[in-house]
């Protein structure tokens, strides 16, 4: 098999991890899963998620519900267009609508959904429906995290008191990438890692994400109902690298769209987020500064995203 970079393998190689077994499995059985979690974020920054609990009639009505919403006229959007990067509602397209419009072709509508709660007016059911998927999503992440900190030997009071997480900060996006044939945007979303802990994705079965692991491009085609995760920058900064934020992109379809739903964790936006020092030690010094997690988003998405620019601004070496 060649070793060009670019290289695609269409074989699902992409760990699972099996939800069931992380909180209700044995003794034995948890901590398995703990110890093929802890691989799958440090090997690959990224994993399919399966028995998570996530009702499938719930995954597709927020489909549903995106798909109304970006179907909605150009009217009804202008009062969520443009707007501040920490605004809770922000309709668009490409990553920053000033720099990325001709690098990426999507439509995306991010929105503020914890601590506080945020959500469109219409359409009617988007409300009821985004906040039952966030809240169940949310309530996956931070057992995802408890996991992460168990297989760090973290203790875990401590990293959710720096982190703040009881008032931890969640967007829930939906991302729409209609089918598009202009030679010259190949991307739906140009290579990049994510600000949070850890991004949560469900799409709608239509292939285009994939992942850099070992330079190598590969597919990211989950089962169906399944939710891909993967690492983000708070995670590898808390982990002292340990942890890489995974690197990934969307390639545009030039038949059908692509849609889907991530809904991101991260720390308290007033939490100061550094190396925990658990992991640290004369042998094994910070290799990051910490940052107000506020100011680390507002810079990331501010900015033109290439790959992670965003957090080697905090990188000390």
């Amino acid at each position: 098999m060649a070793s060009s970079q670019t290289e695609l393998l269409a074989e699902n190689i992409i760990p699972t991890i099996d939800f069931g077994l992380l909180v209700n499995g044995t003794p034995d059985q948890r901590s398995g899963m703990v110890q093929t979690l802890a691989k799958a974020c440090e090997d690959w920054g990224f994993f399919m998620l399966v028995n998570h609990g996530m009702p499938d009639g719930l995954s597709d009505e927020m489909l549903e519900a995106f798909t109304a919403l970006f179907g909605m006229s150009y009217d009804e959007k202008i009062p969520y267009m443009g707007g501040h990067v920490l605004d809770p509602i922000r309709i668009g397209t490409g990553f920053n609508y000033k720099t990325d419009l001709e690098k990426c072709w999507k439509h995306y509508v991010k929105i503020f959904v914890h601590p506080e709660f945020h959500s469109v007016s219409k359409p009617l059911n988007f409300r009821d429906i985004s906040k039952d998927y966030s809240e169940c999503a949310r309530a996956i992440g931070l057992q995802l995290l408890k996991a992460i900190w168990e297989g760090l030997d973290m203790e875990e009071r401590h990293v959710k008191e720096a982190l703040k997480l009881s008032s931890c900060f969640q967007n829930l996006t939906g991302n729409l990438y209609p089918p598009y044939t202009n030679p010259d945007i190949k991307f739906g979303f140009v290579p990049h890692s994510d600000h949070g802990l850890l991004t949560l994705i469900y799409q709608n079965g239509v292939d285009g994400l994939q992942i850099k692991h070992h330079d190598r491009w590969i597919d990211a085609r989950p089962t169906p109902y399944s939710i891909m995760v993967n690492t983000c920058d708070q995670l590898e900064i808390v982990t002292n690298g340990k942890y890489k934020a995974v690197l990934h992109r969307v390639l545009l379809n030039t038949e059908v769209a692509r849609m889907s739903v991530a809904t991101t964790i991260g720390p308290s936006l007033d939490a100061i987020v550094g190396p925990i020092a658990d992991l640290l030690n004369t042998d094994y010094p910070a290799v990051f500064r910490a940052m107000k997690y506020r100011d680390y988003l507002e810079q990331q998405q501010s900015n033109s995203l290439v790959e992670k620019g965003a957090l080697n601004l905090v990188r000390l070496s």
